[in-house]
């Protein structure tokens, strides 16, 4: 699926730089291959438009921010939160200022991010009741940019298989290939999926996780939100909480944008901010390093058996049907690169007919 070729898409919030980001001036930001420009305004809320001026097309993120409102820095044009043009300097005194105006964006802050919908949102921002719940504390760890699809990371998130192998490094266990499987809920929002699994609990997380045990359970409690944010809440033996939110926003066709926000219910002196950065940080780039290696196009249609898959692949898959569901419930088909698959196989039987490989999964 190409995202920018998606209409509906649009149609959703983004998280999109933190709040720190436009403190001092207006932010570029691109998304969906659109190049936007965000600012705070008067109230001291963030606002999103088209980063063009109306006058000669250039980037209004080249300019500044004075009294709430972005100056053009090529000629001085000025733009409120609507994207009306408030002031030219070149006319006269006592001048009616045209009605010039660029395109304005659905735009607010939650979770320390600027949220964008450049469309009419279906749904509102997932809410996280811990960020306002006495006892949690929310850190701020993640803003990159991956080369690879919102898709391939949403399936990645809730991919049990992968763990022996991608994170040998960290915390998986290659003795254990054999993935426990989820407890699925399908929702309106998008789908809950539950497991209990076995990891491997190394010197450098032991504070990460409140136990010196070589090997603990992780009790996953992981939530998606169409069309790509999710929320992992790892509650360890000991009861610590490693409560996960990710948004992966599409800056194009073959990147993202990835925000990932940490809730804790523990204090700085347990385990520091920049300890949990840094265990986190070497996960998350073992997952980053395979996925920008795979293809950027991944078919929501998985009938024609393109990509092959095993039962562990439910929830991706899943998530693969209800995307597929959601374009075409908005009169849209699937919309593809122009490249010929090298992998066939038999059409996907996993999440309607897993028996063949249901005596080869956990508990």
């Amino acid at each position: 699926m190409l995202t920018t070729k998606q209409p509906v898409l649009k149609n959703f919030w983004y998280a999109t730089v933190p709040l720190s980001a436009i403190a001092d001036g207006p932010a570029p930001f691109r998304i969906m291959g659109e190049d936007i420009v965000l600012f705070l305004d008067e109230a001291g809320e963030p606002a999103a438009l088209l980063d063009r001026c109306c006058h000669r097309t250039a980037k209004l993120s080249k300019g500044w921010c004075a009294k709430g409102e972005i100056v053009c820095g090529y000629h001085g044009w000025r733009y409120n939160r609507t994207g009306q043009v408030t002031l030219v300097p070149q006319q006269k005194q006592g001048q009616t200022t045209p009605d010039f105006r660029v395109e304005s964006f659905h735009c607010k802050a939650r979770y320390g991010y600027v949220w964008v919908c450049l469309g009419e949102p279906l749904a509102d921002i997932p809410e996280i009741a811990e960020d306002s719940e006495p006892g949690f504390r929310r850190i701020q760890q993640f803003h990159e940019v991956w080369h690879c699809s919102p898709l391939r990371f949403m399936e990645n998130s809730f991919d049990n298989a992968h763990f022996a192998f991608v994170h040998k490094g960290t915390f998986g266990d290659m003795a254990q290939p054999v993935p426990k499987r989820y407890k699925m809920t399908e929702t309106d929002f998008g789908f809950e999926a539950d497991a209990v699994v076995d990891v491997l609990n190394p010197p450098a997380s032991h504070r990460v996780t409140g136990t010196t045990e070589p090997e603990i359970e992780r009790r996953l409690r992981n939530r998606w939100y169409l069309p790509f944010s999710r929320r992992l809440d790892i509650e360890y033996p000991t009861g610590m909480r490693h409560i996960i939110f990710n948004c992966a926003t599409p800056i194009d066709d073959q990147s993202i944008s990835i925000a990932q926000i940490l809730f804790r219910n523990d204090r700085e002196d347990d385990c520091s901010t920049a300890e949990l950065i840094a265990w986190d940080q070497a996960v998350i780039d073992e997952d980053k390093e395979i996925l920008e290696s795979t293809d950027y196009d991944a078919p929501l249609d998985t009938s024609t058996g393109e990509e092959s898959s095993m039962i562990s692949d439910q929830p991706g898959l899943i998530v693969r049907k209800r995307l597929l569901r959601l374009l075409r419930d908005h009169g849209e088909e699937e919309q593809r690169a122009e490249h010929t698959a090298r992998f066939r196989g038999s059409p996907v039987t996993a999440v309607s007919q897993p028996s063949v490989f249901l005596a080869a999964q956990g508990n």
